[in-house]
């Protein structure tokens, strides 16, 4: 096995020298979707790969939170998940099987640093990434003869090969997942510590990636992580104040503050190694993931329209504006006042120094949103002062936002994709856009497989609205680049463990059976009628010398 994918790197790297991307098939401009659009699926470490505590990897915060009794829902944990990092291989083929040109995962923080900076690296975790990295560049490479009449009059031979291009890497460095080494050192999150042990587990990604990576993102919804983690207590590390959840520790009006800030600092640093070490060289990009909710005025009255804007800024904008304009927003500022962290001069160098070259969008919903600062509210979720006294409600009038589904925050509600979509083309200046995730799930506790089961119109109905919602986006100039589907399979879904699927592929978790669902018959049709087949050129056209490096992007 490993001498057969060495003579598959040394052929990847031989065509890499030799060839360059055109298109052959395909019309781009009958779709809105440019022709380098990246379709994809997402996962995380977490979720996917199991292999708890195998070849090395450390404990990490979900490890020790999941094995408590009572934190999830059915009792379950990922020490198994869905054995991806075992299963790579299948789970690669079903994606080449569905046609998809990018695989968006996370790398598992304690798997190659299993106590941080304080230990050694793991080698057996590089090796795995590697392994899996190189797997994903070669899946549909391959060499096709190709008459020269067919690309272009100026080639003089008869006949050229020509290869397809492979599965893109889109890489995590963290998707919720930290050494529990960090937090029971220093408390993780809540210590300035934090940033130099992010900086070094960046460092090391970098350095034994990112040849072949070419898209990174520092942090997945850092603000679901916080908020959770830190406000409400149902993720770890269970903090919260009495009032917000049930935790023995913690601070719900102040901590997340505290948390965010150190994120915030952590992506910079983060950035500033990449910028400084490895862009220049490596070639890629480096974003951050938030997740993006589309908030709706309940009326038209220009209070309601500013809870809106205030729901925002103290959920998405609160990581975005200092990150990338360096401050927070202005409404957090007002309210929280003295309450929020300040950056220093040297903090605000750094961040104006760095910020990012996309930005990753995770939308499933939308709510309507109700003033409670000038104005007589209910109780309920976002009426507080840490929460910028905005309500958020699925209904209007007793009707609800959108169709309900099987999670209690998941409303159907395809022109919120748009509606986000532009709004942070136009708060941030259109700075390229990715979406990282989107998906539908289904309340499925069983592995039988039945008609029900597979056939998911819902699912279907879904994605097909967000994505016309989208292709809207695409038209009126948003400048969006990908669009990563979750996800390919069923997987842990956090405190709700394996009660809820959201996958292309139906998993059986007793025997890990991965069975397509209609939904993936559906997506790799979509892709097909929208992408054009890529596929690299022997580089001995006039002009070009023969050797120079092919670069995917």
């Amino acid at each position: 096995m490993e001498f057969s994918l060495f003579v598959l790197e040394m052929c990847f790297t031989i065509i890499a020298l030799l060839c360059y991307p055109v298109c052959l098939q395909g019309n781009p401009n009958a779709s809105p979707f440019p022709s380098n659009f990246l379709f994809g699926t997402a996962s995380s470490s977490y979720q996917f790969e199991g292999a708890f505590l195998s070849d090395g990897k450390g404990l990490n915060n979900w490890d020790a939170f999941t094995h408590k009794p009572g934190n999830i829902l059915d009792g379950s944990n990922g020490d198994i998940a869905v054995d991806h990092y075992h299963l790579y291989q299948e789970d690669l083929d079903l994606m080449q099987d569905i046609g998809v040109n990018s695989y968006r995962f996370s790398i598992s923080w304690a798997r190659i640093l299993p106590k941080g900076r304080f230990g050694s690296v793991n080698k057996a975790g590089i090796h795995h990434y590697n392994k899996l990295i190189n797997t994903l560049l070669l899946k549909g490479l391959s060499l096709v003869p190709l008459y020269v009449t067919q690309v272009s009059p100026m080639y003089s031979e008869d006949l050229l090969t020509f290869c397809v291009t492979g599965i893109q890497p889109f890489v995590s460095l963290t998707h919720y997942d930290i050494p529990q080494e960090l937090e029971n050192r220093y408390g993780a999150w809540l210590s300035s510590q934090v940033q130099e042990d992010f900086k070094y587990h960046a460092d090391i990604c970098f350095k034994y990636f990112g040849d072949r990576v070419k898209y990174w993102t520092t942090f997945n919804e850092p603000n679901v992580a916080v908020i959770r983690g830190y406000r409400s207590g149902i993720y770890p590390p269970s903090r919260c104040s009495s009032s917000f959840g049930n935790c023995s520790n913690g601070d719900s009006e102040k901590e997340p503050f505290i948390a965010a800030h150190n994120i915030i600092l952590s992506h910079a640093a983060a950035v500033d190694v990449y910028r400084t070490k490895y862009q220049k060289q490596q070639g890629g990009s480096i974003g951050i993931v938030m997740n993006a909710i589309w908030y709706e005025p309940i009326s038209n009255s220009l209070k309601d329209k500013q809870a809106a804007e205030r729901a925002q800024a103290f959920y998405m904008n609160w990581f975005l504006d200092p990150i990338i304009m360096g401050k927070y927003p202005k409404e957090m500022q007002e309210i929280l006042d003295f309450n929020l962290p300040s950056f220093s001069n040297h903090d605000q160098e750094k961040l104006n120094s760095t910020g990012l070259d996309f930005i990753g969008i995770n939308h499933y919903t939308s709510f309507y949103t109700k003033d409670c600062m000038f104005s007589v509210c209910e109780q309920g979720p976002g009426n507080t002062k840490i929460e910028g006294f905005a309500l958020r409600t699925a209904t209007k009038n007793g009707v609800f936002i959108g169709e309900s589904t099987a999670l209690d925050w998941l409303f159907v509600h395809p022109q919120g994709m748009e509606n986000i979509i532009t709004y942070v083309k136009e708060r941030y200046n259109n700075i390229p856009m990715f979406i990282t995730e989107n998906g539908f799930c289904e309340n499925d506790k069983s592995d039988s497989l039945t008609e029900k089961t597979l056939n998911d119109v819902n699912r279907v109905e879904y994605i097909s609205g967000y994505l016309d919602a989208l292709a809207a986006a695409l038209r009126k100039g948003a400048d969006v680049r990908g669009y990563f589907l979750w996800s390919l399979l069923d997987n842990f879904e956090w405190t709700l463990g394996f009660t809820i699927r959201f996958g292309l592929h139906h998993v059986d978790f007793t025997t890990l059976k991965r069975t397509p669902r209609g939904s993936a018959t559906w997506y790799k049709q979509f892709i097909a009628n929208h992408t054009a087949e890529k596929i690299l050129m022997p580089q001995h056209y006039p002009g070009n010398q023969l050797g120079q490096h092919f670069n995917t992007i």
